[in-house]
């Protein structure tokens, strides 16, 4: 269900929109589909290629010091991907709607659930980490 409904979003915003457009209301109708359309991409499932479970799981430790797993929509992923904007191109980040196996790994690591951001440090898996844990290790290793 999560997984579709930034497109249950962007189809109420267009609508809308449209409405409001009609109605003449377009200064209410333009900016109400830009952010409906913000919206649907923050939580388009298929967002964020990058790395899988199993290349990622391949690599010599030495160059998967972090590893995170996150999913499009999750606040404290876009929160983690914000505070570490300046050291984030270190990091693997793996998308647990692209890839089953990751997801798996997640659920794993968390009794069941599929929490996210779900971070692995030097080895060591921790869910939603302070960021300032995970800059200060990235910068360590740089």
């Amino acid at each position: 269900m999560q997984r579709w409904f930034w497109l249950f979003i962007v189809v109420c915003g267009v609508v809308a929109g449209a409405n409001l457009a009609v109605d003449g209301a377009v200064w209410v109708a333009v900016p109400l589909t830009a952010a409906s359309a913000w919206v649907g991409w923050w939580m388009f499932p298929w967002r964020g290629g990058g790395a899988t479970h199993r290349h990622v799981r391949d690599l010599p430790a030495d160059e998967r010091v972090v590893v995170v797993y996150w999913r499009p929509g999750c606040r404290y992923c876009s929160r983690l991907k914000s505070e570490l904007r300046h050291v984030r191109d270190r990091v693997h980040w793996i998308n647990v709607w692209r890839d089953a196996e990751a997801s798996r790994f997640v659920r794993e690591a968390n009794g069941g659930n599929e929490v996210v951001p779900t971070v692995v440090i030097d080895g060591v898996t921790v869910t939603n980490p302070d960021p300032a844990d995970v800059r200060e290790r990235l910068e360590r290793a740089a």
